[in-house]
């Protein structure tokens, strides 16, 4: 037993003596130390001057130099050591983990509203799209109003300018024999046809003139007797009003057709000549009344 304890006293002054000697530094090294924390080096005056520049947040990593005793005897690195080296970088990786996360936030967010002001602005430029285009249909609808506008005047214009001006558009001759004043089935289906359709009409009237081969007073009672005959059949089977005929016994007196041809033998016989005659003013029963532009919900 006690030869056992003899031999553990010099091993383990010996264990003993490089930890004193780590613990202790020598006076030398002292010495050579003080010019160097009185005066620091540029490499120190770099740092500190990096060191002024960055934020206390992220101060650049300092790797732990001291082992101690344990640190230098033993080959391997012990987990306590390895700790206490790789914490620094664990916590600068976690703060690094944060400002990523902060800043793809901070971006989501940018995206967010930038996203939502295109949106804004393309709806506000659909919507002035569709301004725009509303307001070329009423300008168009607007023009187009006016040209009709237009268009009708100028046609009421010309009707009133010719308002007295009736232009031919059918003539029937009826004869009649010698001193008779009655109309037969074939002067009937004539005036019929000529007289079918004008209950509608407007702008229109019947000019009716009774001709006959005799002078003088008999021949215009007799001419006036066949015209107010044909005028009667008119009134009273297709009530044509009666200021529409225009009603004239002429005696002998050539008509218009006639007087081209003198030597015709119709000159010589009792007849009645019926005109239909027209001005203008039916233009304006066939033009389309002119349209008011629709009025919509935004006005």
């Amino acid at each position: 037993m006690k030869s056992r304890i003899w031999i553990a006293l010099p091993l383990a002054a010996t264990l003993m003596v490089p930890a004193v000697a780590q613990q202790q530094p020598s006076p030398s090294q002292d010495n050579s130390n003080q010019p160097a924390a009185t005066q620091p080096s540029d490499q120190q005056t770099s740092q500190a001057q990096s060191g002024q520049q960055t934020t206390g947040a992220h101060q650049p990593l300092e790797l732990e130099t001291r082992q101690g005793f344990w640190g230098k005897i033993n080959p391997f690195a012990r987990k306590k050591y390895v700790n206490r080296q790789l914490q620094p970088i664990v916590d600068r990786t976690n703060e690094l983990d944060d400002l990523t996360k902060a800043n793809a936030k901070s971006i989501q967010d940018v995206d967010s509203r930038a996203q939502a002001g295109i949106k804004d602005a393309s709806a506000k430029a659909t919507e002035a799209n569709n301004n725009a285009v509303q307001a070329g249909s009423k300008a168009d609808m607007a023009q187009k109003t006016a040209t009709e506008a237009t268009n009708r005047i100028q046609t009421v214009e010309q009707v009133v300018n010719n308002i007295d001006q009736y232009k031919p558009v059918t003539q029937v001759e009826i004869r009649f024999r010698s001193g008779q004043t009655t109309l037969s089935k074939q002067a009937q289906e004539a005036l019929d046809q000529l007289a079918n359709g004008l209950g509608d009409q407007k702008g229109y009237v019947i000019q009716v003139q009774g001709f006959s081969p005799s002078r003088g007073t008999a021949g215009i009672e007799n001419s006036e007797r066949m015209a107010a005959a044909v005028a009667r059949y008119l009134v009273a089977n297709h009530n044509v009003p009666i200021y529409r005929l225009r009603v004239l016994g002429v005696a002998n007196i050539p008509s218009q057709t006639q007087a081209s041809n003198a030597d015709s033998t119709s000159s010589r016989r009792p007849r009645v000549e019926i005109s239909l005659l027209k001005n203008d003013l039916e233009q304006l029963s066939s033009t389309q009344p002119m349209q008011a532009p629709a009025a919509t919900a935004g006005q």
